[in-house]
């Protein structure tokens, strides 16, 4: 330890730890051991915050290298977007009028193109050429050689536990190779940066403290301002990279695994040089007094550091998630509070343990502007807003929150409802667009927020036993954190965009789509072509979204928004020919704290609505009354949930499935509900169809509208191919589905990449890929 460096100086034997703490260097003289000489001028305890500047030189590069690549797309996107809209503006102005005045004309040069000039020759179209300072084709060929080895994912592992044949295999995925060399590049700079230096121990712990630990201490605490720092919702990095938090969040986890490694590596060496060998425990006793163990300040710290990294592990994360939400922060400001206390001040060690709470602390104040409870001159204030539960087929459940919070397309929110459950927060998807053309029927100042997901356990279960319960005029308080998240680029900078689905994961697409639709519609996107895939397991859940895609198919630009629709499951039939219902859903008790805290909040919203009546009606009896009715319309009619035909349900898998068929699709019933749109679904299958439904696709009605619905299940390394052939200059695959759907588009698109560093043909700049998180 560094302070019994002192243990020649007897004269520092009655001194305080304080004083200890501050003097840490030893003066060297000529009666000095030579082995203490040789200690200080090899590596010197009082020049070892070195070390935690290295690890902070290795994050700022990282950092630099990442905002510099952002900022050149960034750029180059509302470049591009922005010259588009120019010429398009320009085109509108200098075009011919549309009458026979050229045809009349034809010998003249009177035409405002001059397409038959009176002298010299037919001038020849000339390619457009795209702008230099929009495209730097050296750096463009770095990042496609990059993502060429980043986008390529490692195999998902599907394993069933020996003996337990009953049990479902369980999904292991594997973080993205941009992950992996990132966490393998960190991990061998602080391996490195301890071991390679020497000595790695004194000759003696007399001389102080082993270096090795020193060094890695000293890591670990320089960790920690960039370990919280990826952890926060509102943090600098998300700011300066355009990288939202939670794909952030898996650094975090693994800067926190790194964290513990270098704690280890700092514990070790006092056990292998401890301190109360060689007249060492005599030396410390005197300067630290009424100690009951002599490092038991490190063991404070160590313990909590174990707990938070263990309990974060993938598997136990998931298996207990609201315990793991309700105890990691707690932990983690313990966990500091140790580090203050172990760390004693010694060298540089607070500096970065108080900007690791500066960082904390400036994060949850900057957090206070996404709630949307917080701001006072909204109605919602300390009461959250009004919301409705929906339930849709396949017993989907859609929330509807009218607010006034603004919001990007495939941004997410963490949503709480206290009549539901108290202490539950869950992120969820928007599956609206925030726009002027999509008014809310509670204010025009209002945008309905869309929340839409499949109930699977814990709270979406509540959310939809509670509807089942209520039905559907019961309104409940929602209190929401955010929005967060969201695409780094914006579709309509691309030439070419392709959208897969698969299952819910179309609620992180719709947005995106009605808004890259919207763009196209006002010559505010370069997108020419755009391509859906939904795979879904029953035709009922396009119901979800059968307003939004009937927007798409009638305001996109002609032959630009092509959509395709994979069925890839079938109802169970019973023994009688009919299917067979799916289980009643658990009812728990309704918890009484529940709903009155639920009643306490609409009771202080219904006080604040009177109290605002009363100013406005400035004491006309008359006109507070037609307020009030008003009012109360406003209410009733908020918000207004959507009932779709009763016979459409859910049917789950049954414990013994006597036949297995396609479900029967009357194409003739569901153009009569909405005779303007149509999914194009091919006629009924037949029994050899049937039998062949997960090995080929069928027959398809409507391929030339390019919107159809097939049997089976996408092929999609096939589909990418034959898309390519009509890539643009820079195109964008977006993906939200499985991770075996994710894996395939990931594989593809990894190996489109040469064709930009290789030099392609058609100029191609850029195959850009963003996949969404399943779960969100």
């Amino acid at each position: 330890m560094a302070q019994l460096q002192r243990l020649f100086e007897p004269s520092m034997a009655a001194e305080s730890p304080h004083t200890l703490s501050e003097r840490v260097h030893i003066p060297v003289t000529s009666s000095s051991p030579p082995d203490l000489q040789a200690a200080l001028s090899q590596d010197p305890w009082s020049k070892s915050g070195k070390y935690a500047l290295g690890w902070v030189y290795f994050s700022i590069i990282l950092l630099v290298f990442t905002i510099v690549i952002h900022l050149y797309h960034w750029m180059s996107d509302r470049i591009r977007r922005a010259t588009y809209k120019e010429e398009v503006a320009k085109s509108s102005a200098t075009s011919s009028p549309d009458d026979n005045y050229e045809m009349a004309n034809l010998p003249t040069n009177s035409s405002t193109h001059m397409f038959f000039p009176r002298h010299g020759r037919i001038p020849q179209q000339q390619q457009e050429e795209e702008e230099t300072f929009l495209s730097f084709t050296p750096l463009n060929r770095l990042v496609a050689f990059l993502r060429y080895f980043f986008y390529r994912p490692l195999p998902v592992l599907r394993i069933r536990p020996v003996g337990f044949l009953h049990m479902r295999k369980r999904v292991i995925s594997f973080p993205s190779p941009g992950v992996i060399f990132l966490v393998t590049a960190a991990s061998v700079f602080v391996t490195l940066y301890c071991f390679v230096p020497q000595p790695l121990y004194y000759a003696s712990i007399q001389f102080g403290s082993p270096p090795l630990a020193i060094r890695a201490g000293m890591l670990a605490v320089a960790m920690m301002p960039w370990i919280i720092a990826l952890s926060m919702k509102a943090n600098l990095v998300t700011l300066l990279t355009g990288i939202g938090h939670e794909r952030l969040n898996v650094l975090h986890r693994w800067g926190g695994y790194i964290c513990l490694f270098l704690s280890l590596v700092h514990t070790i060496p006092f056990y292998v040089t401890p301190v109360w060998d060689q007249g060492g425990l005599t030396v410390f006793k005197s300067y630290f007094q009424n100690q009951f163990y002599i490092y038991g300040t490190g063991i404070a710290a160590l313990v909590p550091l174990l707990f938070l990294c263990v309990h974060s592990l993938p598997f136990i994360r998931a298996w207990m998630y609201e315990l793991f939400v309700a105890l990691h922060v707690p932990v983690s400001i313990v966990f500091v509070g140790m580090l203050f206390w172990h760390c004693h001040n010694y060298l540089t060690s607070w500096n970065y343990l108080w900007a690791t709470a500066a960082i904390w602390l400036t994060s949850y104040l900057v957090r206070l502007c996404f709630l949307n409870w917080t701001n006072p001159r909204r109605m919602s204030w300390l009461i959250g807003e009004e919301a409705s539960v929906t339930i849709l087929p396949e017993n989907a459940v859609k929330v509807t929150i009218p607010s006034q919070v603004k919001w990007r397309p495939g941004q997410y929110v963490y949503l709480r409802m206290p009549g539901i459950s108290v202490f539950e927060n869950h992120p969820f998807t928007l599956a609206s667009l925030c726009s002027d053309d999509f008014p809310s029927e509670y204010g025009e100042q209002y945008r309905d927020m869309v929340l839409v997901f499949r109930p699977f356990g814990g709270f979406t279960r509540k959310v939809l036993n509670a509807a089942i319960d209520n039905g559907p005029n019961h309104t409940y308080r929602a209190f929401i954190d955010g929005p967060y998240g969201g695409m780094q680029r914006e579709l309509a900078s691309f030439d070419t965009v392709i959208l897969f689905a698969g299952g819910s994961g179309i609620t992180a697409i719709v947005s995106h789509l009605l808004d890259l639709i919207k763009k196209m519609r006002d010559s505010k996107a370069v997108t020419k072509q755009v391509h859906v895939v939904w795979a879904l397991k029953r035709p009922e859940t396009m119901e979800w979204f059968k307003e939004e895609l009937r927007i798409c198919r009638e305001f996109a630009p002609p032959e630009t928004v092509h959509c395709q629709f994979f069925v890839t499951a079938a109802k169970r039939i019973g023994p009688n020919g009919f299917p067979l219902p799916p289980p009643s859903p658990s009812r728990p008790v309704s918890d009484l704290v529940h709903g009155k805290i639920d009643k306490a909040f609409h009771g202080i919203a219904s006080k604040r609505n009177s109290a605002l009546i009363r100013e406005e009606a400035a004491g006309d009896p008359e006109k507070e009354r037609e307020l009030r009715r008003e009012n109360e319309d406003g209410i009733t009619a908020l918000p207004a949930p959507t009932f779709l035909p009763p016979p459409k349900k859910a049917y789950t898998r049954a414990n013994k499935p006597d036949k297995l068929t396609i479900p029967s699709f009357n194409p003739k019933q569901h153009n009569a509900n909405n005779k303007s749109f149509d999914f194009g679904f091919p006629s009924t299958p037949t029994m050899l169809q049937k039998n062949l439904m997960r090995f080929a696709f069928l027959p398809t009605a409507n391929k030339k509208t390019g919107w159809h619905t097939e049997y089976g299940r996408p092929d999609i390394p096939f589909m990418l191919k034959g898309f390519e052939r009509d890539f643009g200059k820079r195109t964008c695959v977006f993906v939200c589905g499985p991770p075996s759907m994710r894996v395939d588009v990931q594989s593809c698109v990894a190996s489109m990449q040469h064709k930009v560093w290789g030099g392609g043909e058609n100029g191609r700049q850029e195959v850009y890929l963003h996949t969404e998180n399943y779960a969100i």
